[in-house]
């Protein structure tokens, strides 16, 4: 799939904040993952409310790869937050760079022992157009891991 918006959101922005809740848990009680298949990471995706029912714009447990951090990612959250979290522009597309096909939020982490800034910048280095793959299969070049971790943004590898 090709330009897939990516963005990251982290411990500092989740909702609430300071936390790793997330709302569609699958494999993780909470955001987290190492990126390999058996442990993807999770991912907040888009979602509407019809008739009282929340519904992700991918089910949960959908997995993605993303060549550009070799790791692959899972449905475990939507994106959003406020009172109306379904308005956001993960569904809608709105404030996304133009040809936009999709929306994906990798959770980047960090905690309370982390700098703010720093994780945010890795947040920010990840956001874009990218290459990604829905329901990949396992074997995939991976580097294990968070996307923030030990006070460092992982590593990127180009969009293909």
């Amino acid at each position: 799939m090709e330009n897939a918006f990516t963005t990251g959101y982290t411990w500092f922005d989740n909702t609430p904040r300071g936390s790793a809740q997330i709302s569609a848990p699958v494999l993780h009680q909470r955001a987290d993952g190492t990126g390999t298949w058996k442990d993807p990471i999770t991912l907040a995706v888009g979602h509407t409310m019809e008739g009282g029912k929340d519904t992700l714009d991918y089910p949960a447990g959908t997995r993605f790869y993303v060549p550009e951090v070799r790791r692959y990612f899972i449905v475990e959250d939507a994106c959003g937050d406020g009172a109306s979290p379904q308005n956001g522009p993960c569904h809608k597309l709105d404030t996304a760079p133009q040809g936009a096909t999709t929306w994906l939020d990798l959770y980047i982490g960090g905690g309370s022992g982390d700098n703010e800034s720093a994780v945010q910048s890795c947040a920010d280095r990840l956001t874009g157009l990218k290459t990604v793959i829905q329901n990949p299969s396992d074997g995939l070049p991976v580097v294990e891991g968070p996307l923030f971790d030990n006070g460092k943004c992982t590593a990127t590898y180009g969009n293909g």
